[in-house]
């Protein structure tokens, strides 16, 4: 067994005995490689639309517009509904796919609902690696989104639940890690199957996805659901043995007992989605599941990662040195989010949130003076772009991927999955994928056309969005380490805000 024990919360509370066992660290990792087919599409999507083959195949509009008319204004050139709608159809998908996968959540468990993700998005990577068609690409887009609208859903929930509370950051911050790590590994796959002369390289590149689908399919037999998922279904039984495993003591009675009220009021609540819009006191809750994963989205980071190689090849890179350019920032992106995964549960999540949000306006704005500088209005480039302004925005860019690594990254989806009670668990985690997808969706639909209208003023946008947001972090969002997830109402209770929505009616009583 591991050490690490974790008597004792902060600012009162229960105590429940235990230790961080090998095992339970196992189970985490292995959950959180659900992260991986996220971070692979995000990071492939962008690498393949920027390939020759591939935009000869199937948008060749965009091909001659790139590669052929060299008096296209540089922030117009990728400007095509039907390559965004490429690009964004998965966030579509995964959308209406994470209500769904809330349902077999909570009545089939948290392990049936990642298998079925892996699956999803097996199919989606074998359908767009074999395609011919446009329409077979989309389809395969559509899978790869209920794929990803399943695992969302239930690793975050699988990792909060099973950790033991002291270490409940750090464990769920892997869920993002290997978002990173997949975004890194499909930069590194997309910059050699481009070197691929035959042209076929896009197709290894998206059926690549292939890899992570097996590695959470896979992973998903040997798990065992959580606790709180077993008392749920009534599973009692199996559900203390289970906490005797993963927390390494056999005095598990003062945790099983919170575990137990929480099921049975949630077993009360036949309509979930009905109690979390309607009753007062899930308010916060729903209003922190809601507002976080947009923000997350409208930081601009999905632009810049699954965009970086259009983006970097916008601004006068070559083919081969945007693609790298994209490697360069998918590392910084994994080395930030292990500042995350060691600082989580040691100083608390809104130091991180406030930090990385001061880091993220501050250079965002600064790649947006360094684009203007170069490019102006007019989108046009006299000379050839010097290598040094070429390393300052790559460097600017990487710094803003650093800072969002180790904050909003790992915490929008850490926050969101431990603040809600059992009873509306499932349910607001749905409202946070569902959330996030739509306006990754809105942000990858729209971005190609408002970067041609807005030029480096849509830069300006989101650095504005992220100086909001960090003012909402210092006002409005509770620090939540170190406090079980079950005993997590008193940080609303506790707040100077939230409080005035907290009473003691239960849910069964306020809705009909």
């Amino acid at each position: 067994m591991a050490g690490g024990n974790f008597m004792g919360a902060d600012e009162g509370g229960c105590e429940y005995p235990g230790k961080l066992t090998r095992y339970v660290a196992l189970t985490c990792i292995m959950a959180a490689m659900g992260g991986l087919i996220f971070g692979y599409d995000i990071g492939i999507s962008g690498g393949v639309t920027s390939m020759d083959p591939f935009l000869k195949l199937f948008f060749p509009s965009v091909y001659r517009k790139e590669a052929l008319d060299t008096s296209t204004n540089q922030y117009c050139k990728f400007d095509s509904q039907l390559l965004t709608l490429f690009t964004s159809s998965l966030y579509v998908a995964a959308l209406i796919a994470s209500f769904v996968a809330s349902f077999v959540s909570k009545k089939h468990g948290r392990k049936v609902t990642m298998f079925l993700g892996g699956l999803f998005f097996l199919f989606g990577a074998v359908l767009n690696a074999a395609a011919v068609h446009i329409s077979m690409l989309i389809l395969g887009r559509i899978l790869l989104g209920v794929g990803v609208g399943f695992a969302n859903q239930s690793v975050p929930i699988y990792l909060s639940e099973i950790a033991p509370y002291k270490y409940r950051g750090t464990f769920n911050v892997l869920f993002q890690l290997a978002i990173t790590v997949g975004i890194l590994i499909a930069n590194i796959v997309n910059f050699l199957t481009n070197k691929i002369s035959a042209g076929w390289g896009w197709r290894v590149s998206l059926g690549g996805a292939a890899v992570p689908a097996l590695v959470i399919l896979i992973s998903s037999l040997f798990l065992d659901d959580t606790p709180s998922s077993l008392i749920q279904r009534g599973k009692s039984e199996e559900a203390e043995q289970l906490l005797k495993k993963i927390r390494g003591v056999d005095n598990v009675d003062a945790e099983l007992k919170d575990l137990v009220e929480a099921s049975e009021a949630s077993n009360k609540v036949q309509h979930p989605w009905k109690v979390l819009l309607r009753v007062t006191k899930y308010k916060p809750q729903l209003i922190l599941s809601t507002l976080i994963p947009t923000f997350q989205q409208l930081t601009g980071i999905n632009v810049v990662m699954f965009y970086a190689p259009v983006l970097f090849h916008t601004l006068g890179f070559k083919a081969n040195a945007s693609l790298m350019s994209a490697v360069i920032t998918g590392a910084v992106n994994v080395g930030a989010t292990f500042i995350s995964v060691y600082c989580t549960d040691r100083y608390g999540r809104k130091v991180l949130l406030l930090t990385g949000g001061i880091l993220m306006c501050v250079f965002q704005a600064l790649v947006a003076g360094l684009i203007g500088w170069k490019f102006g209005t007019t989108g046009v480039v006299a000379t050839v772009l010097p290598q040094s302004y070429a390393i300052l925005v790559v460097l600017c860019i990487c710094v803003f991927v650093a800072a969002f690594a180790f904050s909003w990254g790992p915490l929008g989806w850490l926050i969101p999955s431990e603040i809600s009670p059992l009873e509306v668990r499932s349910a607001a985690q749905s409202v946070t994928v569902s959330m996030n997808m739509l306006f990754t969706f809105a942000v990858a639909q729209v971005f190609l056309k408002v970067l041609c209208w807005m030029k480096f003023g849509l830069f300006i946008f989101f650095a504005a969005f992220v100086f909001i947001m960090t003012l909402f972090v210092y006002f409005y969002v509770p620090e939540t380490k170190n406090i079980p997830i079950e005993e997590m109402s008193r940080v609303w209770t506790e707040h100077w805000y939230w409080k005035n929505y907290m009473d003691e009616q239960s849910p069964a009583k306020e809705v009909v």
